[in-house]
């Protein structure tokens, strides 16, 4: 889908046990010219990082996930900076998951029902997607 755009594609790897939040957001990422790497847990998302190299994690936090993990498989394969990884969940799971965040190096939290333009458009903000170079 994103043929031709080589070295400028941004990598973005999706973290969720649900193939159809995966979908939606595969399609719009993908649609706003990322490329996506998608894994069902977090063990899976760690293995998966080592792979891709994504420049950005979107991740769902649920009872039985390890953002930690992630977060830490992703600044040791990450080129250069440590990639951001976003949480992406229910209003409860993200007001209890808040306490410690910073310690996991999360870079902020999507709630769901998620605005997927509202994610298109942070991770283009964030990853320098869309500027003119110099």
């Amino acid at each position: 889908m994103n043929i031709g755009m080589g070295d400028k594609r941004k990598t973005i790897l999706l973290v969720d046990a649900d193939p159809h939040a995966r979908a939606i957001l595969r399609n719009a990422l993908e649609g706003a010219g990322f490329s996506v790497g998608e894994a069902a847990n977090s063990a899976e998302g760690e293995r998966t990082i080592s792979r891709v190299k994504p420049d950005a994690v979107l991740f769902d936090l649920m009872e039985d996930q390890d953002v930690g993990g992630v977060s830490e498989a992703a600044r040791l394969n990450g080129a250069g900076n440590h990639p951001p990884v976003y949480i992406v969940s229910t209003a409860v799971d993200a007001l209890v998951g808040a306490v410690g965040l910073q310690e996991l190096r999360v870079s902020g939290v999507f709630l769901k029902p998620m605005d997927v333009a509202v994610i298109v458009q942070t991770l283009k903000t964030r990853l320098g997607v869309g500027r003119r170079a110099p």
